[in-house]
């Protein structure tokens, strides 16, 4: 019985932590097929008028419903020649996906 128990704790524990992992792998995996084009690799923005996504007072320290719902609907920074398309011009993109995205930006270009 005790064997049993062990065996299913590890498993579960498995399970829990390619779970955990699979969002960053998803929010990766988006940004780089959707938002790297104009955001870059960096997070800084490669094109006139793109949102440095690294700068204090940036994007990313808005909450995590604004940007969502600012990705989903699309938006346009003021000042700036162009708009984000709504999920960032990739309609299929879901409102998890969006979710996943926003957890890895904010990973990987946490607020210098």
């Amino acid at each position: 019985m005790r064997r049993t128990t062990t065996g299913l704790l590890a498993t579960l524990g498995a399970i829990v932590a390619s779970g955990a992992g699979a969002a960053v792998t998803t929010g990766e995996s988006t940004y780089q097929s959707s938002c790297v084009a104009c955001h870059g690799a960096d997070g800084v923005g490669v094109l006139p008028g793109v949102p440095d996504l690294t700068a204090t007072e940036g994007l990313l320290a808005d909450d995590d419903e604004v940007l969502i719902k600012r990705i989903a609907e699309g938006f346009q920074s003021p000042g700036s020649p162009m708009a984000m398309p709504p999920r960032g011009g990739n309609p299929s993109l879901s409102d998890e996906d969006l979710k996943a995205v926003v957890d890895y930006m904010r990973k990987e270009f946490a607020v210098r």
